[in-house]
């Protein structure tokens, strides 16, 4: 019942009664009568922001501010000396056409790191470690080489000094990596993403180099081959090599975490890297390079991404294990682990949770990365080489129970 209106608003056309006066009629018209009933304001959907939780440590997860400023006084001197040896057009130019391969060799890296990814401090000093210190003290110990003998034989560099002096400068990048970020370097999937980093890099700034002589001395027919050749056909071979040294230095951090130990595995990973690369540069020499690519190291390749699959798994199993103990202890129920721990569980995790009012997607990706961050810092500990463990499990356990809670909250 409208307030001061009639009880019954159709009276005026019942059977018999007359037509009602315009001034009789308390409201305009029927169409501008107040509504009988008024719902209320629709529920909000719950916020996708959590409260104030805890935070693991940062301490042995980042790069140094100060790492990046050396690096970045590096850079000038490259950048000089690049302009000054190659002219700033085919410089450019090289630069332009370089970042077609790093971006490949990055996507490449990201679809590797997404079960557990890595701090954004220290794949970005992975990136500039090969693209900038790598680069430098290359040209240092090729530069020393040829003052000391008088002369530059290309044969001789290509096959022995490049692949030793090379694999020897990113090996010591994916070490720093360890011994900086060591705490987030926990196992050989860890070690395989700073290697190819850091390998993507060094190719993108010797990509530069090359994509600019080929410039110079040939013209666009000679830039385009090179491009083809480098930036198309193998963008993923210096990541490649040193993938291997990140793998062996990746495998020692998980079963014992020294870095005598990690060193000792990353010495025998980069004699591996160095015979690729040296294989690599003398087929484009020595052999057929075109019959070997197809040959031999299309299949190397898919051999490299079945180890990596092989590897996923393996992180998947140890995942899964881990949380299991937590679900023991009443923390997740086993469906839980089985969507936080598996691809197929994830996916529907997420579908679930972009069913929610409001889309809560967000917060499922939080809790799956917290519920993998967690299961990562109890192999640590497990192992005795994370002093901070305990502190991060309590604030990880905090964080995921506080997102659970807004994913079922009405």
């Amino acid at each position: 019942m409208t307030l001061g209106g009639p009880s019954h608003p159709h009276h005026a056309s019942q059977p018999g009664a007359g037509p009602v006066a315009p001034s009789s009629w308390p409201y305009a018209s029927p169409l501008a009568q107040p509504a009988l009933y008024t719902p209320p304001a629709p529920a909000p959907a719950p916020s996708a922001a959590l409260p104030p939780m805890p935070v693991p440590a940062r301490a042995g997860r980042s790069a140094s501010v100060w790492l990046f400023g050396i690096l970045g006084f590096v850079l000038i001197v490259l950048t000089g000396y690049f302009i000054w040896a190659l002219g700033i057009i085919a410089s450019g130019i090289g630069l332009l056409l370089a970042l077609v391969p790093l971006a490949i060799v990055f996507l490449g890296v990201r679809l590797i790191d997404r079960w557990e990814p890595e701090p954004k401090s220290l794949i970005a000093f992975a990136i500039c470690w090969g693209a900038i210190a790598a680069i430098a003290i290359t040209l240092l110990v090729d530069l020393a080489i040829t003052l000391a003998i008088g002369m530059r034989a290309e044969t001789l560099s290509a096959v022995i000094q490049a692949p030793v002096v090379e694999e020897l400068a990113k090996g010591l990048g994916i070490f720093l990596v360890f011994l900086i970020g060591r705490r987030a370097f926990d196992g050989p999937i860890d070690g395989i993403v700073y290697g190819a980093l850091i390998g993507g890099g060094f190719a993108f700034t010797e990509n530069i180099q090359y994509f600019a002589i080929s410039l110079i001395e040939g013209g666009g027919a000679h830039l385009t081959a090179t491009f083809v050749l480098r930036g198309l056909m193998s963008p993923f071979a210096h990541a490649m090599f040193t993938a291997l040294t990140g793998f062996a230095m990746g495998l020692a951090a998980r079963r014992h975490g020294t870095r005598t130990a990690v060193l000792r595995a990353g010495t025998i990973g980069v004699i591996g890297a160095m015979l690729l690369h040296g294989f690599w540069n003398g087929s484009t020499i020595f052999a057929d390079f075109m019959w070997l690519y197809v040959t031999l190291q299309v299949p190397l390749f898919i051999g490299f991404i079945l180890a990596i699959v092989a590897l996923r798994k393996e992180e998947a199993r140890v995942t899964r294990e881990r949380l299991g103990e937590y679900a023991q202890a009443g923390w997740f129920t086993p469906e839980e682990v089985t969507m936080l721990a598996t691809p197929n569980g994830r996916a529907a995790g997420l579908r679930w949770a972009a069913s929610l009012r409001g889309d809560r997607r967000m917060l499922m990706k939080q809790f799956i990365k917290d519920a993998t961050a967690l299961a990562a810092v109890r192999q640590r500990a497990i192992t005795g080489r994370d002093p901070l463990a305990p502190a991060d499990e309590q604030a990880l356990l905090v964080r995921t129970r506080a997102t659970r809670a807004a994913l079922l909250a009405y």
